[in-house]
């Protein structure tokens, strides 16, 4: 398996990510979401049931070997996370939503995430009739979701000051781990890596544009805002591929089941990058038409 670089690195990794996101987090943005029932309902039926449903088809239609097929899937069913709010701010998206949905995200993934790869392993059998990710191991992925989150959150509550002071260093300090332990993890696994990387890159970047374009698309045609589609759009297309990685290595024990998640999370970030240009180049033209729709729907008033 992996050194322990990638063993005890990237799960720390991912704890002081998720430890960064509920030191943005408040009990607000979980409540937020029954302001703007619609958007989140939209976002989260696209991601918990209708990109799985894709990722199993691109599976089959690309003819993946089993222990591939698995990580896709897993990939598929992994929520978003911080990286979708900072594109959603730089292409101006709604960040409150994409907050809030990160929030939400989050705690459904803890039974979503087991559910969706159990299905999996059952069906593409990976593992010669071994056990894959068992119930008791979903405590494992509870902690490695939610309790930093929680942790985060509970600092944020009660010491304020030094939570907005201990935002940005957390930030760079897990930018700064992470790749450090990806770069160890891609070196010490250089030769599986290669020898799938080309297998790998087409179905990840065609889930990646698809996963973007129904998260954009889906709310527009839904009668959804412009920015709140933008934020659908990042939340439901950028997948967090660091909690696939670390589930694989650390939860299931394997390197190859995480190799998708790692070529994804090297190529969505050029992706996700061009789709916002895209994106953004309609968004004067949607406001404007958002906008008479909004004028067309008010009652006349005298004058």
């Amino acid at each position: 398996m992996g050194s322990a670089l990638t063993t005890i690195g990237l799960p720390v990794a991912l704890g002081i990510i998720m430890f960064g996101l509920g030191l943005s987090l408040t009990p607000g943005d979980f409540a937020r979401v029954a302001k703007q029932p619609k958007a989140v309902i939209i976002a989260l039926l696209c991601q918990l049931i209708l990109l799985p449903a894709i990722c199993f088809g691109l599976v089959l239609l690309f003819q993946l070997p089993p222990v591939l097929a698995v990580g896709m899937m897993m990939l598929a069913a992994s929520p978003g996370g911080t990286t979708a709010n900072l594109y959603s701010h730089l292409f101006r998206g709604d960040i409150a939503l994409n907050i809030s949905l990160t929030a939400v995200n989050s705690v459904i993934a803890v039974i979503t995430l087991p559910l969706i790869t159990n299905f999996a392993i059952a069906y593409f059998d990976p593992f010669d009739d071994q056990l894959g990710l068992q119930w008791a191991k979903a405590l494992e992925v509870f902690a490695i979701v939610l309790l930093p989150v929680a942790v985060g959150m509970v600092v944020r509550r009660f010491w304020p000051r030094f939570a907005a002071g201990m935002d940005k260093p957390v930030r760079i300090a897990s930018v700064i781990i992470l790749i450090v332990v990806i770069a160890g993890a891609v070196a010490s696994n250089w030769a599986l890596l290669v020898e799938n990387f080309a297998r790998l890159s087409i179905i990840t970047i065609v889930f990646c544009l698809i996963s973007l374009g129904i998260g954009y698309l889906v709310p527009r045609v839904l009668k959804v805002g412009q920015r709140q589609a933008i934020a659908t759009s990042f939340e439901i297309g950028i997948h967090n591929a660091t909690l696939a990685i670390v589930i694989a290595q650390t939860v299931l024990g394997s390197v190859e089941l995480s190799l998708p998640a790692a070529v994804y999370g090297v190529l969505m970030f050029f992706i996700a990058f061009g789709f916002g240009f895209l994106i953004r180049g309609r968004q004067g033209a949607d406001a404007e038409g958002d906008l008479a729709a909004d004028d067309s729907s008010e009652p006349a008033t005298a004058g």
